[in-house]
């Protein structure tokens, strides 16, 4: 039997920021490393940040430079760096939308050419994280849906059951993140009034300081942590609140589940996509639902276990070798006349 060579693909990645934690980079590096045997990976971090129109410009230009003869793979958020590479040999992940919904008028349409049309026209494979990330690129670009391929995120290994007492009397609620999509002030809200510390990762505001202390929320703060320290996180929450107007995936969910937390989260973009049953769903616009639903939570045992156990089956959808496969079938995709 003849051993097939291992497939060239280089990896585009935008250039880190110091101090942030970038779940993009842990995800394409858990994938290169899993399919060692398989791949011959290069990987390329661009020479600027993204903050201007010149910035993005020499990093096309620098990203066409680097291109090899075989896979290419822009693995998000830069999604232009393809403009000037060879399309049969692109592969572009989209993490999600969000850009079209920070902007309006002529800046949205300009981005909407730079991040969306150009980059998906220019590309031979599209993966999305989600069949809501999928839905959103074809309503934005118009291409076939057949173009893209829905590969969701693969959980860490770090993240396994950690057995804990429910808190009745008080329950620790983690909240994870504070972007302008996260909607900690209306969690914010719905727990005024219920007893619970709130455990929110991710600076904090003025606004969202005064939110706690007019609402009288007993909280902790913690932000720019390891993925050790998440962990711990997890751990030591009773629930897992992720009630975001919008996500491109959101790996908290199935991070909880894997954990064996429960977990309320949104019944809208993504996110029942991810969570399945293993969530309770609200309307994240509702504060009161969200209130109902965290109490229903605390008190009804019997659903809060059913949840739990739900998601001991949900995580097993993200397993990383099976994740980690499904690139590497595109990679082939991409690459088979090469070994004809």
């Amino acid at each position: 039997m003849t051993k097939r060579n291992k497939i060239k693909v280089n990896f585009f990645q935008r250039k880190p920021r110091a101090g942030f934690s970038f779940s993009l980079e842990h995800i394409f590096e858990d994938v290169r490393k899993r399919l060692c045997d398989k791949i011959e990976a290069n990987v390329y971090i661009s020479k600027c940040h993204n903050d201007g129109y010149l910035s993005k410009f020499i990093n096309i230009i620098e990203a066409s430079f680097r291109q090899g003869p075989v896979v290419n793979h822009i693995t998000g958020e830069t999604h232009f760096l393809n403009l000037l590479m060879r399309r049969n040999r692109v592969v572009l992940t989209v993490l999600d939308c969000g850009m079209m919904f920070r902007k309006s008028g002529l800046s949205q349409l300009i981005v909407k050419w730079l991040y969306l049309s150009a980059p998906v026209g220019r590309a031979k494979i599209i993966t999305a994280i989600s069949e809501g990330t999928k839905q959103e690129i074809v309503k934005y670009t118009g291409i076939s849906p057949q173009n893209i391929r829905v590969i969701p995120v693969a959980i860490n290994d770090i993240y396994q059951p950690v057995p804990k007492i429910f808190n009745k009397e008080k329950p620790v609620i983690l909240h994870i993140g504070t972007g302008y999509n996260k909607n900690l002030l209306r969690l914010i809200s719905a727990l005024n009034g219920i007893s619970c510390n709130l455990t929110i990762v991710g600076k904090l505001s003025d606004e969202y300081l005064l939110a706690l202390k007019e609402n009288r929320i007993d909280y902790s703060n913690e932000y720019n942590i390891s993925n050790e320290r998440l962990l711990e996180k997890y751990v030591e929450c009773d629930i897992l609140a992720f009630i975001s107007t919008f996500e491109g995936f959101g790996m908290p969910i199935v991070e909880a589940n894997a954990v064996e937390r429960a977990v309320i989260t949104s019944n809208i973009s993504s996110m029942p996509e991810v969570a399945l049953n293993s969530a309770c769903l609200v309307d994240p616009y509702s504060i009161e639902a969200i209130r109902t639903g965290i109490m229903k939570i605390i008190n009804d045992d019997s659903f809060r276990e059913e949840l739990i156990n739900n998601g001991r089956l949900n995580k097993l959808r993200f397993e990383a070798n099976k994740i980690a496969n499904m690139y590497y079938e595109v990679y082939e995709e991409i690459a088979q006349p090469k070994f004809k």
